[in-house]
């Protein structure tokens, strides 16, 4: 009698994870409430960055450009929306898609550490870019071109490594992920090792984080897709807040894991492995955003993708901006100011909160 008790209790407590972790009070309100708020603080950072920069332009004078209410000249024109306004929305597109991959990362592979970058997209995309560098290819088609194919068989890769019986396995995609980061790593340093001193000056910018080849159709390229693909995987959101809770608690939920993982690894690395081939290599940005939006919104994956994507939007545009700035008029690469930021986050995760995540 005793075990026949046992039994019928188990699917009960294995639905506790996933309760406790679906958030019970997010309303459809307070996702709309939500990014409406981190919307508005968007455009405002938006608009500064617009108004920063070598060239002196007043935040008053951009907000009147803006609106219509006085028309702009020539060389201010050229300045703001030539320059500075594309580079800005390539890089809220960065973030935005880079925050997106560090939260379903992180709910896939139930590890706070995960990121977009953890199975080697970067590495893979970096490669690709560099071959198109070295052999002369310019940046509005052939190293974007590339770089996204790198990405994109580097993912099928890892993928193809790790599946075992037509499942995919965390541990075993995390480990093959550090390996071929390894392996990439040294083909980097191969060409650049290799490289006359002009190409080499181009791909190490590029290989920090490089936002200033931005273009319009760079976004006219981008943009429909990965909208698309997080239309996809915010429909995926009841599913994640399960799949933290444990896989076989998801599965006894009626959640099929495995089709979520590689629908969800696919359109994640087909969004990072585009935007990395128009920003090159940024890093932390899906670790720092997702965590501070989860401390602050809680777990519940239909609130925490949309608020993570536009805090990514927000925050790369805030540190590009300060690249820009800080050494006026020369700029650092992006990635250098994120990698600022993100490595003491790192360790203050990997120290503090990486025993709360770890779950068989």
């Amino acid at each position: 009698m005793r075990g026949s008790e046992d039994q019928t209790r188990l699917p009960r407590r294995a639905r506790r994870p996933g309760r406790e972790r679906c958030g019970q009070g997010v309303t459809p309100l307070k996702v709309v409430y939500t990014g409406l708020i981190l919307s508005g603080i968007l455009v405002i950072i938006a608009l500064i960055s617009l108004s920063l920069g070598p060239a002196k332009i007043s935040l008053k004078d951009v907000l009147t450009w803006v609106t219509g209410y006085r028309s702009v000249d020539q060389t201010a024109w050229m300045i703001l929306f030539k320059i500075r306004l594309p580079r800005i929305l390539l890089a809220g597109l960065v973030g935005f898609t880079l925050s997106i991959g560090g939260v379903v990362f992180q709910a896939l592979l139930r590890n706070p550490l995960a990121e977009p970058f953890i199975l080697g997209v970067s590495s893979g995309a970096a490669v690709g870019a560099i071959i198109g560098i070295v052999f002369g290819l310019g940046f509005n088609l052939g190293v974007p071109l590339l770089s996204f194919m790198g990405a994109l068989l580097t993912i099928l890769l890892v993928m193809g490594i790790s599946s075992r019986h037509g499942g995919l396995e965390s541990s075993t995609l995390l480990l093959t992920g550090v390996i071929v980061n390894a392996f990439f790593t040294a083909v980097i340093m191969f060409f650049i090792t290799t490289t006359s001193d002009s190409r080499l000056h181009s791909m190490l910018f590029w290989l920090y984080g490089d936002l200033s080849q931005s273009r319009y159709v760079q976004l006219s390229i981008s943009l429909p897709i990965i909208l698309i693909v997080s239309g996809i995987l915010y429909a995926f959101s009841r599913h994640l807040n399960l799949i933290v809770g444990g896989e076989e608690s998801a599965l006894q939920m009626g959640v099929e894991v495995e089709l979520v993982k590689w629908i969800s690894f696919l359109g994640i690395s087909l969004m990072t492995g585009m935007v990395i081939s128009f920003s090159g290599i940024i890093g932390f940005v899906g670790l720092i955003v997702p965590h501070l939006m989860r401390m602050f919104l809680g777990p519940d994956h239909r609130l925490l993708i949309p608020a993570s994507a536009l805090g990514g939007a927000v925050f790369l545009i805030a540190a590009d901006t300060l690249a820009r700035i800080i050494l006026s008029p020369s700029e650092l690469p992006v990635g250098v100011i994120t990698a600022f930021l993100g490595a003491p986050f790192f360790i203050y995760l990997l120290k503090r909160r990486g025993s709360q995540w770890t779950q068989s």
